[in-house]
């Protein structure tokens, strides 16, 4: 796992981690398969999964942490086909905005909501983030969490599975 990682303390906001948890229908790149990776990005922080060997429908299950400033919230992800003997093929990349995220924890402690399981939004596919299908985001375990399919563009087919949970996010003192 490589993660590379310079953001101004001054601006940052929160973490958000983000789970690579597997793709599925990716491009053939090779002659028969592929061998994928996937590059995230987050403002100036970037981070690689491990290239899974001769698979369309890879699993990685990686966590990634990055710092989120109030200016850095579109998360961008680049699919790659690992290459020996020259430059790595692109299999598509996805962009996501992490502010329906970000607004949802706000408005979670604002309205001071505990109850587990409760949906705090619903993300609707649109042109701010390559949404293959609707996402919610809900409170799961005392976390703010989306889990989403994001659909490749630029390619005839390939989606990614990413988990994303908002943690150590300043609190907002509800109002009284």
């Amino acid at each position: 796992m490589y993660m590379s990682n310079s953001v101004n303390m001054g601006d940052k906001f929160g973490q958000v981690k983000v789970i690579v948890v597997q793709g599925r229908r990716l491009v053939i790149r090779d002659f028969k398969s592929s061998d994928p990776y996937v590059i995230l990005k987050l403002g100036n922080q970037t981070a690689k999964t491990k290239v899974i060997n001769s698979c369309l429908n890879p699993v990685w299950n990686e966590e990634f942490h990055f710092s989120i400033s109030e200016h850095a919230q579109v998360l961008k992800l680049q699919v790659f086909d690992k290459d020996h003997f020259k430059a790595d093929d692109k299999m598509g990349n996805a962009h996501l905005s992490l502010q329906p995220l970000v607004a949802s924890a706000r408005l979670r402690k604002i309205l001071g909501v505990t109850a587990e399981g409760t949906t705090l939004r619903k993300v609707i596919p649109e042109s701010d983030n390559c949404l293959a299908a609707d996402s919610s985001i809900n409170w799961v375990n005392g976390e703010v969490v989306q889990d989403v399919w994001l659909r490749l563009c630029d390619v005839d087919s390939g989606d990614i599975e990413l988990k994303i949970k908002l943690i150590d996010l300043p609190s907002a003192a509800p109002s009284k």
